[in-house]
C-alpha cells in the first residue's frame, strides 16, 4: 500500500466522508479524514497528500480559508465540494487556488474519476498507464516544460506549481505569442463555462509570475498582459 496515492477527505458530515472513503479505497487509494477546517489544515500541512477533497461549508474554518492558507505553503491538488447554488463560493475557490470542484449531491463514482483526472494531470497517479513518448518537451530560452514528467524548470531549477498553474502555463506555451482572452482561458484551462469572476485567471497568472520570478525573472517576463484583452506567452527573438 506504500505506493498508493494518499487522499484527504474533508467534510463535516461523517456520512459523506465514509461514502467517499469507501469508493476511493476500492480503487486502492489510502484515505484519511478530517471533519472541520482546522483539523484539515493541520493534517494537510503535516502530511504530503496527493489530493485533497475539501468541502466549502464547514465549522471553525471554511474550505476557502483552508485552501488559501494551504496555498501559502503547498501545491497539493485540491478538489472543492460545493452545495448546489454556491456559485460565488466556487468562483472564490478557484481564486484561492482550487483545481476542480464537484457539486453536491454527487455520484461517488464521479468523485473517483475527478480524483484520477487531477492525479493524471499532475503526474502523481500510480494507476497503470500506457507508456508515453519520451522527450516530450516545450523548450524556450529561459523555460523548459517536460510534458511527460509534468515538470517546469527555469535556470536549471524546478518550479513547484499547482495543477491549474501548470495547465495554464502549458496552454499558453503551446501557442506562443498568441493572445488569449480571459474568457477563453477560463473555458479552456478550467473547462467550465460558469458565470464567474475573471479574476480567477488574473489570480493564477499573478501566482505563476511570482513563482517564475523567484527562479528566473526572464521566464516570468514571458507571460505578458495584453491590456483590455488577456494574456500571452511571448518569446523573444534570438
Amino acid at each position: 500500500m506504500s505506493d498508493s496515492n494518499r487522499i484527504l477527505v474533508v467534510d463535516d458530515e461523517e456520512r459523506i466522508r465514509r461514502l467517499i472513503k469507501m469508493y476511493l479505497e476500492r480503487e486502492d487509494f489510502v484515505v484519511e479524514e478530517a471533519e472541520n477546517g482546522v483539523e484539515a489544515l493541520e493534517k494537510a500541512l503535516e502530511n504530503d497528500y496527493d489530493c485533497i477533497l475539501l468541502d466549502i461549508m464547514m465549522p471553525e474554518m471554511d474550505g476557502i480559508e483552508v485552501c488559501e492558507k494551504l496555498r501559502e505553503e503547498k501545491n497539493t491538488p485540491i478538489i472543492m465540494l460545493t452545495a448546489k447554488g454556491e456559485e460565488s463560493n466556487r468562483v472564490q475557490g478557484f481564486e484561492v487556488g482550487a483545481d476542480d470542484y464537484i457539486v453536491k449531491p454527487f455520484s461517488p463514482r464521479e468523485v473517483v474519476l475527478r480524483v484520477k483526472a487531477v492525479l493524471r494531470r499532475t503526474g502523481q497517479t500510480n494507476v497503470k498507464q500506457t507508456s508515453m513518448q519520451t522527450n516530450n518537451l516545450i523548450v524556450f530560452p529561459h523555460l523548459t516544460i517536460d510534458l511527460d514528467a509534468y515538470r517546469v524548470t527555469a535556470n536549471d531549477q524546478e518550479i513547484s506549481l499547482t495543477p491549474k498553474e501548470y495547465e495554464l502555463l502549458v496552454f499558453l506555451a503551446q501557442s506562443p505569442d498568441k493572445v488569449y482572452k480571459r474568457e477563453d482561458l477560463l473555458k479552456e484551462v478550467w473547462q467550465y463555462e460558469f458565470f464567474g469572476d475573471l479574476r480567477t485567471v488574473d489570480t493564477h497568472v499573478k501566482r505563476l509570475r511570482e513563482k517564475l520570478t523567484s527562479v528566473s525573472k526572464e521566464a516570468a517576463k514571458m507571460i505578458v498582459t495584453v491590456w483590455g484583452i488577456g494574456y500571452k506567452l511571448e518569446v523573444e527573438e534570438q
